[in-house]
C-alpha cells in the first residue's frame, strides 16, 4: 500500500509541471520549492515506487545518470542539451527505421536521442 504523502504529491506535481525527463536532483530541486523539508532520499524512495507502480519510466543518456518521466506518453524521443544538462521530450520519429537493421535481423525497438543546445542556452 502507497503512502501519500506531501513529499510524494509534490513530486508528482514536478513532473507535471515540468513536462520532461528529470535528473533525481532536478527533482529535488524543483520539489523543495513545495515542500522545503524534503529530502534526496525520499526523492529516490518516491522514483522506486512510481517507477515500480508504472508511473514513470527511466530516460538514458548516454553517459549521464538516468533521467525518469511519465509512463504512458507514447513513443517519442529525447534531446539532451550540453549547455544546461538538461533532457526534453522531441515527439515524432525518423519513421522506417528498420531498413537499417542488418539483412535477415528483427529490428523490436528502438530509442534516438538528439544532442545540442536548448534555445535558453542558445539566448544566453
Amino acid at each position: 500500500m502507497e503512502r501519500n504523502t506531501r513529499q510524494r504529491a509534490a513530486i508528482r506535481q514536478v513532473f507535471e509541471e515540468q513536462g520532461r525527463p528529470l535528473s533525481p536532483g532536478e527533482l529535488l530541486d524543483a520539489a523543495r520549492l513545495h515542500v522545503p523539508s524534503i529530502g534526496i532520499a525520499t526523492v529516490y524512495r518516491t522514483i522506486k515506487a512510481m517507477a515500480d507502480d508504472g508511473e514513470i519510466i527511466t530516460v538514458d543518456v548516454p553517459g549521464e545518470p538516468p533521467r525518469y518521466e511519465r509512463a504512458h506518453l507514447g513513443h517519442h524521443h529525447h534531446f539532451h542539451c550540453r549547455g544546461c544538462d538538461r533532457v526534453y521530450e522531441v515527439h515524432g520519429c525518423p519513421g522506417d527505421i528498420e531498413k537499417l537493421a542488418p539483412t535477415g535481423f528483427k529490428l523490436d525497438g528502438h530509442a534516438v536521442m538528439l544532442f545540442g543546445r536548448c534555445d535558453g542556452c542558445l539566448a544566453a
